[in-house]
């Protein structure tokens, strides 16, 4: 490889850092959005004229600088192995070279776009060149169209595989964007990653094209006029949107949300219970000195097992009784297993619970989507030595089923999502029924210290808001709490009185709530779930599979046949 051949390979992966770097950066805390309108682009021109192995590479380190600084705040798990920060540095780098997989298998999919040279969508192009971007218009519309169809099926499928991790999903930097986002009731997160996307490759073919005909006036415009005019259209539907007058709440329910801001050493210091319990229930009477119709609890902040320790049991429900107020609590439950074996005489689950006014537990909801390493350890009856890496001691069983939770007197129904539950599209829209009037989340983030691990979470839950057309409630151990509304804004957020979300507190939220559930009426994303995305992937799949199947004619038609019919 000469000198210049060399260099143009370091300025592309140069360029492929570079994406790598505005991608991070357009994530919170930083939440530089536009960036993500660039990173696709870029990526995309790093890989131009290359061979599918350097494609590969290019977007793989692409993907895998993102992932590791968007990541980084799993280096600050307190937790020690031989004295070293082990665990938290092999899931960072092992969870970054997980995800850079993804870039790297879009940039390859990207140049497989199964158009030949010469046809009516590519246009005309000499014998033999490697076909890069069509030639024609039309082409290249349809060439963008299938890039972001490719990166939404790339999504789908983070989203599912090995119990799923849609953290970070491209269309989650735009959460302050709110016209854009309201196109989410219909696609999902997954449309806004879409038109992000579209813009993205229509920007570089644009630019392509001015480096191609220098000296043509406006060639840019018609590149970039279908996806700009699209992008129209949905910033007007979604500022009707949001400027649509809602009817009037007739009521509004009181919520007090208890931020204790305990560090997650303390959480698994047992000396400590006494202590962070006693604080707990100051800064609960500091909260219920307002008339409050519910109080909440994130999760972990009861540091036993609510039912079988009876001062703690005790001591909740007397704070329930004397205030008449209802409680929503994250604490942890077990339970007997109809076949105990040694070791193995319960299940123990991840929880929380709801408590009446009268003092008495009503209900109960066990966690679905256990954090891997976090909760459970897999493979720990084949591979025993994982166990070494992880603070969990025997691991949490799942629940199976979403629980409404129901305040009678108030007229009230909510469900309950724990911990990382609300970055999930397709689970969070399984717990809302007609009759829920909010959703609350009950979350942990101590583990990740201040970092932007909570405002990165707080994104995610914004677009369950919107999906599914209801108010969501995150109540965090040390921040992000806040209320949501339908439309995506973020209405109240709670500081301390330095400006800090990570502190310990409490804040008040008045919730309307409507009288009449026809005033609400399913959104299409909640009928239909992921549809658009799993469509996106079909069609992608689709015209990959019509490629190789090209592909593989070729290579077995006999030379100098031309393969036309006789």
């Amino acid at each position: 490889m000469g000198t210049r051949s060399q260099r143009l390979l370091r300025s592309r992966y140069a360029a492929a850092v570079v994406a790598g770097l505005f991608l991070a950066a357009a994530f919170p805390k930083l939440g530089l959005a536009g960036l993500a309108w660039v990173a696709p682009g870029l990526m995309a021109a790093a890989a131009l004229g290359q061979g599918l192995g350097d494609r590969f590479r290019l977007g793989y380190v692409a993907g895998l600088v993102y992932a590791l600084l968007a990541y980084y705040w799993l280096l600050l798990i307190p937790y020690r192995w031989l004295g070293l920060p082990l665990a938290p540095a092999l899931g960072w780098i092992g969870l970054a070279a997980y995800l850079a997989l993804y870039p790297a298998l879009w940039v390859c999919a990207l140049f497989l776009f199964p158009l030949r040279p010469g046809t009516a969508l590519s246009g005309s192009a000499e014998p033999g060149s490697r076909l890069e971007v069509p030639r024609s218009w039309l082409g290249r519309q349809a060439w963008c169209l299938y890039g972001a169809a490719a990166w939404v099926a790339l999504e789908i499928g983070v989203s599912h595989l090995f119990t799923g991790m849609p953290w970070n999903l491209l269309g989650v930097s735009q959460y302050q964007l709110l016209p854009l986002i309201q196109v989410a009731s219909v696609t999902g997160v997954y449309g806004v990653s879409f038109i992000v996307v579209w813009v993205s490759l229509a920007l570089l073919s644009a630019a392509l094209q001015v480096l191609r005909r220098p000296t043509t006036r406006s060639v840019w415009v018609g590149e970039l006029i279908v996806p700009f005019l699209a992008l129209a259209v949905l910033f007007n539907h979604g500022l009707r949107q949001l400027r649509e007058e809602q009817p009037a709440a007739p009521r509004r329910v009181r919520l007090a949300l208890v931020q204790p801001s305990i560090p997650q050493t303390l959480i698994w210091d047992s000396t400590q219970d006494r202590a962070r319990f006693q604080e707990l229930l100051r800064l609960s009477e500091q909260a219920l000195t307002n008339d409050v119709d519910v109080l909440i609890w994130p999760e972990a902040a009861v540091p036993s097992l609510l039912r079988y320790h009876q001062e703690t049991y005790d001591a909740v429900m007397d704070l329930a009784r004397r205030h008449k107020v209802w409680m929503i609590i994250g604490a942890d439950d077990a339970e007997r297993r109809p076949d105990p074996r040694p070791g193995a005489e319960a299940d123990f689950y991840n929880s929380s619970f709801l408590i009446s006014p009268e003092g008495t537990l009503e209900n109960r909801y066990r966690k679905r989507n256990l954090v891997i390493f976090g909760e459970y350890v897999p493979l720990t009856r084949w591979l025993p030595f994982l166990a070494w890496f992880t603070p969990v001691q025997g691991g949490f069983t799942p629940g199976d089923r979403p629980v409404p939770f129901r305040m009678p007197n108030l007229r009230v129904q909510t469900a309950v999502l724990i911990c990382f539950e609300d970055i999930f599209p397709s689970l969070v829209r399984e717990y809302v029924e007609p009759e829920t009037d909010f959703l609350v989340n009950l979350t942990n983030n101590g583990w990740f210290g201040e970092s932007a691990a909570q405002w990165q979470h707080a994104a995610a839950a914004v677009f369950r808001a919107v999906e599914n057309r209801r108010p969501l409630i995150r109540s965090a151990n040390n921040g992000l709490s806040c209320w949501v509304d339908e439309r995506g804004r973020l209405r109240q957020v709670f500081r301390t009185a330095s400006g800090s979300i990570y502190g310990p507190g409490w804040m008040e939220v008045e919730l309307p709530v409507p009288e009449d559930i026809h005033q609400r009426p399913p959104t299409f994303y909640r009928q239909h779930g992921d549809l658009f995305a799993w469509a996106c992937l079909v069609a992608v799949g689709l015209l990959l599979a019509a490629q190789t199947a090209r592909a593989i004619r070729k290579r077995r038609r006999p030379s100098g046949l031309s393969g036309a019919p006789i």
